[in-house]
C-alpha cells in the first residue's frame, strides 16, 4: 500500500506543477500605456508615438514581446523584460487600423492589444484633370475620397449639384474612392465636373475639365481589304500589260 501510495504522489507532482505556473501566469496582468484591456488609440499623422508595456502582479522576472499585427517585432535587450518599450515612426496614414500586441512570452494567452485610429483629412486638397472623350463613348471620373473619419462625398457640374440621370450616370462609392462613370457621352455633357469630399478634418477637390470630342467615322473593315485587294490587282494587271507590250516592241 505504501507503495502505490509513493507512486500516486510521484505522478501528482508534476500535474500540480504545471497547475501552479498556470495560476501564476493567470494571475499576471499587462498595461499599455495604463490601459489592461483592448484598446484604440486615436492619433493623426505625426512623427511619433510610443507604447509602453508593463508587468502587473508579477514578483519575477518576465519576458514580453510585442507584434504588430502578426509579425513579431525586434526588441533589443534591456527592453524585454517586465517593461517594454516601442516606438512607431512615423505615424502615416498606412497605419490606421493596424494592431500592435504585447504578450506575456511564457503564456500568450496574457497580452494587450492597441489598434491606432490614425485621423487624417481628404487628400489631396486640390487638384486638376483634362479629359478628351469620343463622343459615344463612357467617360470614368476617379476622385480619391479616402479620410478618417469617413467623408461625403459631392459631384458637380459647371459649379451646380449634379443631377444623376438614370441610365446616364453611375455613382460608385467607397471607403477610399468614389467614381462617376457617364455612359455614352453627348456634347451636352461638355464641361468641368468637380468631386468634393468633406470630413471633419477638412476638405479635398478635384476637379475633371470633359471635351467630348466628334465621333469619328468607322470603316467596314470588310471594305477596307477589299478595296487594298482591288487596288493592288489593278496595279499588278496593269504592270503585266505594260511589260507585255514592251517585249512586243523589243
Amino acid at each position: 500500500m505504501a507503495q502505490r501510495s509513493s507512486l500516486t504522489i510521484r505522478d501528482e507532482v508534476p500535474v500540480l506543477a504545471v497547475c501552479f505556473l498556470a495560476c501564476v501566469a493567470t494571475g499576471l496582468e499587462l498595461s499599455v500605456n495604463n490601459h489592461i484591456g483592448d484598446f484604440d488609440l486615436t492619433t493623426f499623422p505625426v512623427p511619433s508615438v510610443s507604447l509602453s508595456c508593463l508587468v502587473q502582479n508579477s514578483s519575477q522576472a518576465e519576458e514580453l514581446l510585442w507584434y504588430r499585427g502578426d509579425r513579431r517585432v525586434d526588441l533589443k535587450d534591456g527592453n524585454k523584460v517586465n517593461i517594454s518599450n516601442i516606438c512607431i515612426s512615423p505615424v502615416t496614414k498606412s497605419d490606421n487600423r493596424v494592431t500592435f500586441t504585447c504578450r506575456l512570452a511564457r503564456d500568450q494567452s496574457v497580452r494587450v492589444s492597441v489598434t491606432l485610429d490614425v485621423q487624417f483629412a481628404p487628400w489631396p486638397t486640390k487638384e486638376e484633370e483634362s479629359l478628351q472623350i469620343e463622343e459615344g463613348k463612357d467617360a470614368t471620373l476617379t476622385c480619391n475620397a479616402k479620410s478618417n473619419p469617413q467623408a461625403l462625398t459631392i459631384w458637380y457640374k459647371n459649379n451646380k449639384t449634379l443631377t444623376l440621370q438614370q441610365n446616364r450616370y453611375q455613382l460608385y462609392q467607397t471607403s477610399e474612392v468614389s467614381q462617376l462613370i457617364l455612359h455614352k457621352i453627348q456634347k451636352s455633357d461638355n464641361g468641368t465636373y468637380t468631386c468634393i469630399v468633406k470630413s471633419d478634418l477638412g476638405e479635398g477637390r478635384k476637379d475633371f475639365h470633359l471635351t467630348v470630342e466628334d465621333k469619328k467615322p468607322v470603316f467596314p473593315k470588310e471594305a477596307v481589304i477589299a478595296a487594298v485587294v482591288v487596288v493592288t490587282l489593278t496595279v499588278l494587271f496593269g504592270i503585266v500589260a505594260r511589260k507585255d507590250k514592251i517585249f512586243k516592241v523589243w
